[in-house]
């Protein structure tokens, strides 16, 4: 791959999909698209890549933008913040709401180890909650939806006794149960796509997503997140993400690194 390649393939990752590419990425760039190169028919990378400038195909540029994005997810992962999900902020909202009912979204949610994690613990709690889970990238939508997960994926972040409560082995994979599957709609969204519907959430869990992110497009995103929230409602970033500039749109929770809530409520005068 050349320079020139790469800086190309910088500035699509920003306009698309909002992503930084960082300059020491070029070799993991490189092996992360020859599978991409070989699915579609090209002798290489670099044939691939001057297809996709001289003649810009969509579904070339996402498959493109899908396979150098990140997809590092685990299950529980930062186990403290699942505690209080289930713990504090479900049993919280489900009081506040007429119907008992809380409404999550998993945005970037990868192959959905974050939102069937959450799943797990509405479930064990006996808590009403809808849970969507979006990413940008199609092919982890379809993995998510599928439920289905390597050993190595399944006992990362899940002991024995969960992964036997809600998962079925089949051959060398393992399979979530039917009451997990259907605790969580998988779609994909592209965060810097103005919102399809006019859905909002209690809850928006969108953990390691902006670090991720050029600097300049993470308030768009997070401007889109504060939109897509119910007053009083409550944004999870990862535990060393924080919601950079000026902002009386979120306050932080004290103690709880990465939690913010929309505008004061009795859930930050609490913590």
């Amino acid at each position: 791959m050349t320079q020139d390649d790469f800086d190309r393939l910088q500035a699509l990752m920003a306009s698309r999909a909002g992503f930084r590419l960082a300059r020491d990425r070029i070799h993991l760039a490189e092996h992360r698209l020859a599978p991409v190169a070989r699915r579609e028919g090209f002798e290489s990378v670099e044939a691939l890549l001057a297809t996709l400038w001289a003649k810009p195909v969509a579904s070339l540029g996402w498959a493109v933008i899908e396979a150098l994005l990140n997809p590092e997810t685990w299950f529980r992962r930062d186990r403290a913040i699942f505690d209080t999900f289930t713990n504090e902020l479900l049993p919280a909202i489900g009081r506040a709401r007429p119907d008992g009912q809380v409404k999550v979204w998993s945005a970037g949610c990868s192959h959905g180890q974050e939102a069937y994690s959450l799943a797990m613990g509405a479930l064990d709690s006996g808590a009403h909650v809808e849970i969507v889970a979006t990413d940008l990238s199609q092919r982890a939508v379809e993995r998510g939806r599928s439920g289905v997960f390597s050993a190595f994926e399944i006992q990362r972040g899940l002991s024995a006794q969960t992964m036997l409560r809600w998962f079925d082995r089949a051959d060398e994979a393992w399979v979530v149960k039917p009451a997990l599957r259907d605790a969580v709609r998988f779609a994909r969204h592209n965060l810097m796509d103005a919102p399809t519907d006019t859905a909002r959430f209690d809850v928006i869990f969108c953990r390691n997503v902006l670090s991720d992110m050029e600097p300049r497009m993470r308030g768009q995103v997070v401007d889109g997140l504060e939109r897509r929230l119910v007053d009083d409602g409550v944004l999870v970033l990862g535990a060393d993400e924080r919601i950079e500039g000026d902002t009386i749109a979120f306050r932080p929770v004290n103690g709880r690194r990465g939690l913010f809530v929309k505008a004061p409520s009795a859930l930050s005068r609490a913590a």
